[in-house]
């Protein structure tokens, strides 16, 4: 793996608007890197995400998709979990109404579970576990949390996901309400990213000695 290639890392995702939320935080806190998400790789099929924990289903993925490629990879795993749900719907979040599921659809089977719960009870976290995995197997993992509350409704056009019905009572503000960059400096992926690029530099470190 050459200098030049360690500047490019391919994100496991070929949900757009992951892309586009990663991309935008990952080159704000690592500038000099090339971004390139899976639809530029239409040789990798899907990865089936067999992992029991957000850890693991985004390992399998960051490493499958660095071992295809030859290039490091970023895999994200990332849901909401609800404690009043015993953590659900946790790593199934986007096919928690099934494996088709739509956004809305997802979301209103989690309105429908949450209808008789109030006040603390509908205490929510959206969490996000990501790894970087380079082809000879160095990893990366780091996590992070974005504590809230499951509204009552949906409300807002932006975002994607449950951001229409997660409100945060710090901004008083549903995510799908934010503008980019208020949920970016506030969101589970944001702190994630934020932790990657804080270790990064150690990481390449490990990387370089062992190509020595």
């Amino acid at each position: 793996m050459t200098l030049k290639d360690k500047q490019i890392i391919v994100l496991a995702s070929r949900n757009k608007g992951k892309i586009q939320e990663i991309s935008q935080i990952l080159k704000s806190v690592l500038p000099d890197i090339q971004v390139k998400g899976l639809d530029e790789f239409p040789g990798i099929g899907d990865i089936p995400e067999t992992g029991t924990t957000f850890e693991e289903n985004a390992l399998i993925k960051a490493r499958t998709v660095a071992r295809l490629t030859g290039l490091p990879a970023i895999a994200d795993d990332s849901g909401i979990a609800v404690p009043a749900l015993g953590g659900d719907p946790g790593v199934y979040s986007a096919r928690y109404a099934g494996e088709q599921a739509t956004d809305q659809e997802n979301n209103h089977k989690l309105l429908e579970k949450m209808k008789n719960t109030s006040g603390k009870n509908r205490r929510a976290a959206f969490v996000c576990s990501m790894v970087a995995v380079t082809p000879d197997d160095h990893i990366l993992s780091v996590r992070g949390e974005w504590p809230g509350l499951i509204a009552e409704s949906p409300r807002g056009t932006m975002g994607f996901g449950y951001d229409p019905i997660f409100f945060d009572p710090e901004l008083g503000l549903h995510a799908a309400e934010m503008t980019p960059e208020q949920k970016n400096s506030r969101s589970h992926r944001g702190k994630a990213l934020k932790h990657l690029a804080a270790d990064w530099p150690g990481f390449a470190q490990k990387i370089q000695k062992t190509e020595k």
